[in-house]
């Protein structure tokens, strides 16, 4: 028997790890705007943008399920989640890389690093309690 989980997403651990993320997005798309130009700001965005919207996709497949009695749905949706994920990911850039000129390719993918490396680094911005 498969328990759903009806916390609201705005309640979730990960939650507060995808608004560092936004925040990442934004610093990162203002500075590469200052510094380097327009161009790199809106690559910059968009590469964090398509980084933040995947790991949103991922939180939100991810914490579908708890308990022990639904290991099994909870691995599945891992799964099911990480590769809508990846999925997602490649179709953004795919669409960003046909539809958006000019780009920086370099600052795209800035943006996109800077997002994924907060998330890798998630457990040491987090306190030790993750509901507070």
């Amino acid at each position: 028997m498969n328990i759903h989980n009806r916390t609201p997403f705005h309640r979730l651990p990960a939650f507060r790890v995808l608004l560092i993320q936004a925040m990442v997005v934004v610093v990162t798309a203002v500075s590469c705007g200052l510094v380097f130009g327009i161009a790199a700001g809106y690559s910059a965005l968009f590469g964090g943008l398509i980084a933040l919207s995947a790991n949103v996709y991922f939180a939100y497949k991810a914490f579908r399920y708890f308990g022990a009695r639904s290991a099994r749905a909870i691995i599945q949706s891992l799964w099911s989640g990480q590769m809508g994920k990846q999925i997602l990911a490649a179709a953004l850039f795919a669409l960003v890389f046909v539809g958006v000129r000019p780009l920086e390719p370099v600052a795209l993918f800035v943006g996109y690093v800077l997002v994924l490396g907060t998330s890798a680094s998630a457990l040491l911005l987090m306190k030790n309690n993750p509901k507070h």
